[in-house]
């Protein structure tokens, strides 16, 4: 059965592992949950059902539920994902200062394991670089995380604030690096993860290069897992929102062959990196 948002049918040549993790995917569903600004781009055939067939096809079990930019900070649209996935799930969240530690509490009840700040786009952005910090801080001791998605050149511009975060820093899709290797943001997210507290995203092959075999994204990938294979993860990135002709999700999975020949180190970053990040069961 074909999955929405997800081109090709045919299952990956890369076979799963039993409780392999998707540690980046989004739920939309507009119409029990609609955006609560005017405008907001939504994407359509996305919710828990849709999602659930492309589990069946990839043949992943764990999944961490990334709220969507289109929600802004009303996070109603994944805690009930979380609820609906049951205990193989959990979340990453949206907030503002404003937000309560009992608020945050509350939501790391629910399964929510880190906050995010995605703001590669301005316009788009639901938080503000100013806003990092402050939230950070009052993360860190509740035992939630910092994920950042930013541009490579937005990396290098906020390497001083990025190396003084407390806590655990988690970055998305490979950096967004758009030199690969030789990109200045490179150095300065290896520098990172050389202290110890921060982790890599391999998703988004897409977002530094091109179909089908994504041949940028390779070096940048094995860079990251020679450097830190204990604090790698996956993620498909489904239903894959910043792409107008989306992927073929099989293929997409069937890149760890190439960054990571060796099964331990799949293993590591498909299983086991995944329960130590987000509290899954070993």
């Amino acid at each position: 059965m074909p999955v929405p948002n997800s081109a090709g049918t045919a299952p990956p040549r890369l076979k799963a592992p039993a409780n392999a993790c998707d540690c980046h995917m989004h739920i939309y569903d507009g119409e029990r949950f609609p955006p609560p600004r005017p405008g907001a781009r939504m994407t359509s055939d996305a919710a828990v059902p849709q999602y659930r067939l492309f589990q069946q096809r990839i043949g992943t079990s764990r999944v961490v539920v990334v709220q969507p930019a289109a929600n802004h900070i009303d996070n109603a649209v994944t805690l009930d994902a979380l609820k609906q996935l049951g205990p193989q799930a959990r979340g990453i969240a949206v907030v503002h200062p404003s937000v309560t530690d009992a608020e945050l509490k509350t939501m790391q009840a629910a399964g929510i394991r880190g906050i995010r700040f995605t703001q590669f786009d301005p316009n788009t952005a639901a938080t503000t670089r100013d806003m990092i910090e402050p939230l950070a801080k009052r993360a860190a001791p509740l035992g939630l995380h910092v994920q950042i998605h930013l541009r490579g050149d937005q990396i290098v511009d906020a390497a001083d604030l990025l190396a003084r975060l407390p806590g655990t820093l988690v970055f998305d899709h490979l950096g967004r690096l758009s030199s690969g290797v030789n990109d200045p943001a490179f150095t300065v997210l290896r520098r990172l993860i050389e202290k110890g507290n921060t982790w890599m995203k391999l998703s988004g092959a897409y977002m530094v290069s091109g179909p089908p075999d994504y041949p940028d994204s390779t070096p940048i990938a094995r860079a990251y897992i020679a450097a830190a294979p204990e604090r790698m993860v996956w993620g498909s990135d489904w239903p894959h929102p910043t792409e107008k002709d989306k992927p073929d999700d099989a293929a997409l999975f069937d890149l760890l062959s190439d960054w990571a020949p060796d099964a331990a180190t799949r293993q590591r970053i498909l299983i086991d990196n995944p329960a130590e990040l987000y509290g899954f069961p070993k």
